[in-house]
């Protein structure tokens, strides 16, 4: 049988509401009845419940973390994995379980999240994403619930804590290193139009080539989302233009792994034929053929931060808002290739 609260109470010769205070850590209790109640609960093998605990401290110690709608093919990106790591690393250390939630849709995230949040099954949110009209970002902000957004929010930037990297510098140096090497012709391959993250990489592709006085015309620019599926299409319909790149800024490193995989269907080579670059850092990326030129955002960096915040404003909902801004370099492989001149004959 279990031991309960009144047995313990009774052992110790203190009312059973002095055990449930001194199990809260209140700070009212004498250091003296403290340690005689614990010293009875341990005679006794008390373990209390962890959930009556919690209820009694409004705390979960557990963190929700919430990934892009329809998780499935979110996970298949390295990214995910990495930055949950990260976050993981952190929770551990600071004795947090992590929950995840997932759903296929829009609609099902919102629910979830608004069932995390109700029924206190956590103390704090970390979204895995920033996009723009996010319901579920209206949501915690409606509740003053604590959250941290790994990414830049798309409105409420100074309200709001946040952690990021200079993602429309980084777009800028990474398009800059093809200019560099005599590319005119640069497309751009990103994910959906509505995550900020593809909005800022594509404005710093768009600030390179305006630097530079090159063309950045409309049908450079294909948006198809963060996965291989929509690669294919996008291949196709940029080497049917009269006057097709020499190299493409890709928004992420699984997008450019299908690219690769699709220009080859397609009879061109990377880097002989076409030069690429890209960005994140996943693991896959060294290990391709060829190896991808990429912007290293420290993924796992941007996961330990965003947990760090997250438990600051759950241990103090003063917390003013912050914004990190986790650094990057470029990893320069062997996805690109200089382009020489052309002599005039």
């Amino acid at each position: 049988m279990a031991v309960t609260i009144k047995e313990v109470a009774k052992a110790a010769g203190v009312a059973p509401s002095t055990v449930s205070r001194v199990i809260a850590d209140h700070p009212r209790i004498s250091p003296a009845t403290k340690k005689r109640v614990k010293k009875a609960m341990k005679e006794m093998g008390y373990h209390p419940n962890a959930n009556a605990r919690n209820l009694a401290n409004r705390s979960t110690q557990s963190l929700g973390v919430v990934m892009p709608s329809s998780a499935d093919k979110a996970l298949q990106n390295p990214f995910f994995p990495e930055v949950l790591r990260g976050i993981s690393a952190v929770a551990h250390e600071l004795d947090y379980s992590m929950l995840l939630c997932t759903g296929e849709t829009d609609e099902e995230m919102l629910e979830a999240v608004k069932r995390m949040v109700f029924s206190h099954r956590t103390d704090g949110i970390i979204l895995l994403y920033s996009q723009v009209d996010d319901p579920i970002m209206e949501f915690l902000l409606e509740q003053n619930f604590p959250f941290v957004i790994v990414g830049k929010p798309a409105t409420r930037v100074d309200e709001i804590t946040h952690v990021d990297n200079d993602n429309i510098r980084a777009g800028k140096e990474i398009t800059n290193h093809l200019i560099d090497i005599g590319h005119e012709c640069i497309a751009f391959i990103g994910g959906s139009e509505d995550r900020i993250v593809t909005i800022d990489r594509m404005r710093g592709y768009e600030l390179a080539l305006e630097e530079a006085g090159l063309p950045y015309l409309d049908e450079y620019r294909i948006h198809t989302e963060f996965l291989k599926s929509g690669g294919r299409q996008a291949v196709h319909e940029l080497f049917a233009l009269p006057k097709p790149p020499t190299g493409i800024v890709i928004a992420d490193d699984l997008m450019s792994i299908g690219v690769v995989n699709m220009l080859e269907e397609f009879g061109k080579r990377v880097p002989d034929d076409i030069s690429i670059v890209s960005f994140n850092n996943v693991y896959l990326s060294e290990i391709t053929r060829p190896p991808l030129t990429t912007v290293d955002i420290h993924i796992h960096g941007l996961g330990s931060q965003a947990a760090k915040c997250l438990i600051e404003k759950v241990k103090n909902k003063e917390e003013p808002a912050k914004r990190i801004i986790v650094p990057f370099d470029i990893k320069y492989r062997s996805s690109t290739k200089e382009i020489k001149p052309q002599l005039e004959g």
